[in-house]
Formats: structure tokens, sequence, C-alpha cells
């Protein structure tokens, strides 16, 4: 059996550095934003190149704290692509802003910048991008649609730890969110979660609002939450970036087997100059979608669907969205994602390959 993911695979690389981490975590005595999320905030903002990163409980805090922290007039709107995974609406949603979906480009999943323009309204604030499976979205078109109507570019980097856009690192392009949920990239042992800024007087903001609304300890100047970093997730997320790179590098190496080695008659991802792709995913489309996984596990291969059902037709979003959105819910029934963690090898990724291979020549 080829498994989707094996966190315990992934990260045995790092078990003894883990626990010589983990020994220090706890004879130091302090447990709550200490030395080692000053560490982390520090080595992870230089890595994607902001001059401050603020470490959150989660990926969904960090795109909760990061729209909370603009204090947005009441009625607001933010524009989020239509085949988003579902934390980037909630956030919106849960600060009582209202999400104004925009399509994907068919063909990189991210959303489509010509189609922008046409959804801004007087009560617009802010783009929220999501640079979905690892990939960019088009952040120079995107930037330019944001400076010329006033507003904030948001930008989902859950999937996309290192992904660059014309050798710009994601996260540095507006407010990076940041998920290192343990299947990421860049993974925690549990849930974590960053912001990456710029600017010296938001960062505070969102440093206040992680803890309580308190810059200063029992004074609260702001209506806040208990969303801090875990003092050992920053550890052992210290300890994990060292080697993101290297992470980076199998991943692709293992895209380069499924570009060269997959029938083109699945639908594969784009590649393309202007973007470095991570491939915390790697997405093929077919119509006969549901078929291929069933065929693949029954032949050993374990595969994933990121994500079976588009934002607009999840029971929690009932009456929210009142438009047709064909291109999300095209991608949504279509799209398989196949094995390509760390711990896989090119034997397993060929493998992978002959049997989908074998699948579409038998029913073509």
């Amino acid at each position: 059996m080829i498994e989707y993911e094996n966190l315990k695979k992934v990260n045995e690389k790092l078990f003894d550095k883990y626990n010589n981490c983990f020994n220090e975590f706890i004879e130091s005595g302090w447990y709550i934003l200490g030395g080692q999320v000053d560490k982390f905030e520090s080595e992870f903002s230089r890595f994607i190149g902001t001059n401050h990163c603020i470490g959150v409980a989660s990926g969904l805090d960090a795109l909760i704290l990061a729209i909370d922290a603009f204090d947005f007039p009441c009625g607001s709107e933010i524009i989020v692509p239509s085949n988003s995974y579902i934390a980037a609406i909630l956030a919106i949603v849960r600060n009582g802003y209202t999400p104004i979906l925009v399509e994907p480009d068919i063909a990189t999943y991210n959303i489509d910048p010509s189609l922008i323009e046409d959804k801004i309204t007087e009560d617009t604030v802010a783009i929220l991008v999501v640079h979905l499976y690892g990939k960019s979205c088009e952040m120079d078109r995107i930037s330019q649609i944001a400076s010329m109507f006033g507003l904030e570019v948001i930008e989902d980097c859950a999937q996309a730890h290192g992904a660059e856009f014309k050798s710009q690192k994601v996260g540095s392009f507006g407010v990076g969110c940041f998920s290192f949920y343990p299947t990421k990239n860049l993974g925690a042992l549990g849930d974590a979660g960053a912001i990456t800024c710029n600017n010296q007087q938001y960062s505070n903001k969102i440093k206040s609002l992680r803890n309580y609304g308190s810059s200063k300890k029992y004074y609260n100047n702001d209506l806040g939450y208990n969303s801090r970093l875990d003092e050992i997730q920053a550890g052992f997320l210290s300890k994990k970036l060292e080697i993101l790179d290297d992470i980076t590098a199998h991943k692709r190496e293992l895209a380069r087997t499924y570009f060269n080695n997959l029938d083109d008659r699945f639908i594969k991802p784009i590649v393309n100059e202007n973007y470095f792709d991570v491939y915390h995913i790697f997405n093929i489309r077919h119509q006969q979608r549901d078929e291929l996984k069933e065929y693949l596990l029954e032949n050993g291969i374990k595969t994933e669907i990121h994500y079976p059902i588009p934002p607009h037709k999840q029971k929690a979003m009932d009456g929210m969205f009142l438009d047709k959105y064909p291109i999300s819910e095209e991608i949504h029934a279509t799209t398989l994602s196949l094995p390509i963690s760390y711990f896989h090898t090119k034997k397993d990724i060929l493998k992978v390959c002959e049997i989908a291979n074998s699948w579409i020549a038998r029913i073509l």
C-alpha cells in the first residue's frame, strides 16, 4: 500500500532534534510566549522576507486576527476565491464582514485576476487570495488592482510555505497568514499558525489581539483572543524550518516524476517560469475522478480530494451565496490529490503513475 500521508515517517529524521527540543522546553519552566516563539518568529520572518512574524494558535486564527487587526468598517466586503478552503471564508464571516466570491482560473486553480474588478464595490476593503496547492497567485496583477482601488491584500499561505511569484515569496506581498498543521510542508506536531507583515504598528496590534488584547500584563486595550503559538510547537517548527528547503526540493523532484511519467490525458498542474511551486498537493483532474480514485485504492494507492464540496454548497453557507460558480464546481468535481509526501520515493511515484496509466488506458 502506498499511503497518501504518514506523519510518523515524515518526521522521523527529526525525532532526535525534537526530543532534545522537548527536554530543553520542559526544563526551561517557561511554556507560553517564551524564547522559542521569539526565535521561530525571527527565523520565519527572515525566510519569508518580511520585517515581522507573529505566531498564533492555528491557520484559521491567523486569518481571523489578520482581518480583525485592520478594523474595517461594518458592512465591509472582502473578495475571496470561490474554490477556497472554507477557512478563508469563515475568517471573513467571523469578523462580521461579507465574503464576495470570485471564480478561479481553471488552469491554476487560483483566483482569476481578470474577474476581480467586476466584483469591487464601494464596500470592498480587501482581496484575500489563497495560494492553493502550493502555487502562488498572480500577485503582480492582484497587487496592481489592490493599489488602484485602495484595497488591502491578505494572503492565505497555508499550503504554500516557500512558494514564490517572480522570485518573491508568498506572505510578503501583503499580510501573510500561515498554517503549520502537521500535514503542511512546514508542519508542526499539532495546531499552529503565524502572520507575516512589514508594518510595525500592525504587528503590535496582532501581538495584542493574540494575547487577550493585552500588550502589558493585565491591561487590555483591545477585544482580543487567546491564540498564542505554543512554545513547544515553535521549537519543533524551528527544527523543521532547517530542512524546509530539502522538503521542497524533494517534493519538486517527485512532481517532476509525475510530469514525466503520468499519462497526458490526465489534466496535470501547469508549470510556468514565473512560479516556484512547492507542491503541498499534487492534484490532477479527470471527469471520472471517483472511478479513478476507487481503482487506485483497489490497487494499493491512497489518494485524497481537496476538496469534494465547494464553499457555496456547504451546509454552513446555506443562503449566503446566490450566484453560480461553475468553474469552482468543475474543479471540485474532478480534482484528485496524488501521493507526494516527504517520505515518498521516486519508486512510489512511478508505481502510482503505472497504475493510473493502466486505468486510463482501459477506459479510453
